[in-house]
């Protein structure tokens, strides 16, 4: 019966876009501060942290998503595009009751996607020595542990992972092909 229960939650989360002023958003970053400060040995002050502000995870600068189980928000995650091609994660984080059920790889392939939509070229990310859980998603999702490329005070961990070309986003010409 278990595994009937848990396929039946897993076939209810839905991963929306979502205003980061909205209710649900300001109540996933309160719980995504409120987890750190705790796990974090030094604490955690969102001011001390990279900017990630609700301006910038708007689009066309970002975009945010929230994770619903049964219609309660339960995870959400970030997008923020730079100019230069390079988009960054932010903000992913998971409800505790609500972990184990691949709501954090649904949403970060979902930031992936709409990278790519971006016509992103790179996704970067930091994170805390102490989000276990976190450096294993993202190395199991094909991110690769970089050389610090900010200077983020609560990172330990650098990663990035190149976006595959897309036809539709990025067209390449080969030589003697017609464009």
């Amino acid at each position: 019966m278990g595994k009937v229960e848990r396929w039946m939650q897993v076939s209810a989360i839905r991963v929306e876009e979502e205003d980061p002023g909205s209710a649900d958003a300001r109540l996933c970053l309160a719980s995504y501060f409120e987890e750190l400060g705790i796990r974090f040995q030094t604490g955690f002050d969102p001011a001390k942290s990279i900017s990630a502000t609700a301006d910038e995870l708007r689009p066309p600068a970002g975009i945010f998503f929230v994770a619903r189980l049964d219609g309660r928000a339960v995870g959400c995650g970030a997008l923020k595009a730079r100019p230069d091609g390079i988009g960054e994660v932010k903000r992913m984080w998971v409800d505790p009751v609500a972990r184990g059920l691949g709501i954090g790889r649904r949403l970060l392939t979902t930031l992936e996607a709409r990278a790519q939509r971006f016509g992103l070229r790179l996704l970067r990310l930091e994170t805390n020595h102490s989000l276990v859980e976190a450096q294993a998603l993202y190395r199991s999702s094909g991110y690769r542990e970089v050389l610090p490329f900010n200077d983020e005070p609560y990172a330990h961990h650098w990663f990035e992972k190149p976006l595959r070309e897309s036809g539709m986003l990025t067209p390449v010409h080969k030589r003697g092909a017609r464009p």
